[in-house]
């Protein structure tokens, strides 16, 4: 599937939320780094778990895949030096995690990716990092980002680094579980402070002890040799946020189960967002209810703890009254796409008034029409755009749109069994 065309759609019917991604991805590499095997039900199928699957086998892991489990032998907190070069292919959280990780080797290890990693998504503030803790890191290009190459074994120490993305805070956290001894991680400009949170919420799990000095400061207490698990994946609340936007902004009813409302996802904000600017949407324990609204109205969101929700609250804004001005969104520039141009260059198309501010996006209510627009091979980008095109007469065309399937493969089927009018064009 190339492209998809898509009309003006009435929905109703169910949706199983599809498996979290960011959780699938810390499973897989904290399940490479047990003692014993591992068992990770209900992951996600996507591009990104393929790179985080065969990097982890680089460095020792043994594992097995079934369509609907993955067993995980891991090297038990020493891993080996990769006889090959790591590709983290369109992954960022692969890139800066195994960085991390085959830093606690001793030799060196080289690791890129694809075009988006390799010029969108910096890796420096880590490199800046795993320096402070005695590695030796090169970005080949000179410009911060993959290919790099990184010699090991860091020590504990302290180590500074800028937070605006949380990816680099992670990595260096899950690093300093495994080297003997305390490290201190002093954090500047901590942003997206729910994602590293979720990293947390991991430790927790494990048993892995830290201090947490309000994002700003972390106290990791090493040389923890961490016991096998078995765990099953949950919702993913970036992806439900595509569909059920797409049941306010068509007046629609519509189920979406398989969530927990007490996970650690920070995206799972968007839903007292969507709230707070008049949709109606009722949530329990494990699944979320979405009534026909009225009148849709605008307001200031600051998006920093749901970056990823940047794209699906512009189509959202462009139909609620007034103004809305999406906040702190500067991190949106560097995810697979620069998401503060992107949308807003597409969404033009459609009509849309759009002001692209530095690190904000100003969106006024709009009368949008059918267009041939654009994914940049961004999945995030590409969802928004066929929600915003579910809601206008003629059909509008996204083109580009395989890059769905790194967060949400079922996601075309799914629109489509509640009612989608859309079609795939190969």
């Amino acid at each position: 599937m190339k492209s998809i065309r898509v009309n003006l759609s009435k929905l109703a019917g169910n949706i199983s939320a599809p498996p979290s991604k960011s959780h699938t991805l810390r499973a897989i590499l904290f399940a490479s780094m047990a003692n014993g095997t591992s068992r990770i039900y209900k992951y996600l199928h996507s591009p990104d778990t393929t790179a985080m699957i065969e990097a982890c086998q680089k460095l020792g892991a043994q594992i097995t895949v079934t369509n609907d489990m993955l067993e995980i032998t891991g090297v038990a907190g020493e891993i080996s030096l990769p006889d090959d070069v790591i590709n983290a292919g369109n992954s960022g959280q692969v890139l800066r995690f195994v960085a991390a990780i085959a830093a606690l080797a001793k030799g060196y290890s080289v690791i890129t990716g694809d075009h988006s990693v390799r010029f969108n998504r910096p890796i420096k503030p880590l490199l800046d990092a795993l320096q402070d803790l005695g590695a030796f890191c090169v970005s080949t290009k000179g410009d911060g980002h993959a290919p790099v190459i990184i010699k090991g074994p860091i020590k504990p120490g302290v180590a500074t680094l800028n937070g605006s993305d949380s990816q680099p805070v992670s990595a260096i956290l899950i690093a300093s579980a495994f080297m003997v001894g305390q490290t201190d991680i002093m954090v500047l400009d901590p942003g997206e402070k729910p994602w590293v949170g979720l990293t947390l919420a991991w430790f927790d799990r494990l048993g892995i002890k830290y201090i947490n000095a309000n994002y700003e400061k972390y106290t990791v207490f090493g040389g923890n040799r961490i016991n096998a698990f078995d765990y099953i994946v949950p919702g993913d609340f970036s992806s439900i946020a595509y569909p059920i936007a797409g049941a306010i902004l068509t007046k629609s009813s519509i189920k979406i189960t398989n969530i927990d409302v007490n996970d650690a996802q920070g995206d799972k904000k968007v839903i007292d967002v969507f709230r707070k600017m008049g949709a109606k949407i009722y949530v329990t324990a494990n699944e979320i209810i979405i009534l026909p609204s009225e009148e849709l109205h605008g307001c200031d969101i600051d998006v920093n703890e749901m970056i990823d929700a940047l794209p699906i609250l512009t189509v959202f804004a462009c139909f609620s009254k007034g103004k809305t001005r999406l906040l702190n969104a500067a991190i949106a520039r560097k995810k697979e796409s620069d998401r503060l141009q992107t949308i807003t260059a597409e969404l033009r198309k459609m009509g849309a008034k759009i002001d692209e501010l530095e690190d904000s996006l100003i969106i006024y209510e709009s009368k949008l029409h059918a267009a041939i627009m654009q994914s940049y091979n961004d999945h995030r980008i590409a969802m928004a755009l066929i929600i915003a095109g579910i809601t206008v007469k003629e059909f509008s065309t996204i083109n580009n749109v395989q890059c769905i399937s790194k967060s949400y493969a079922e996601f075309y089927s799914d629109m489509l069994s509640i009612g989608s009018n859309m079609e795939s064009i190969v």
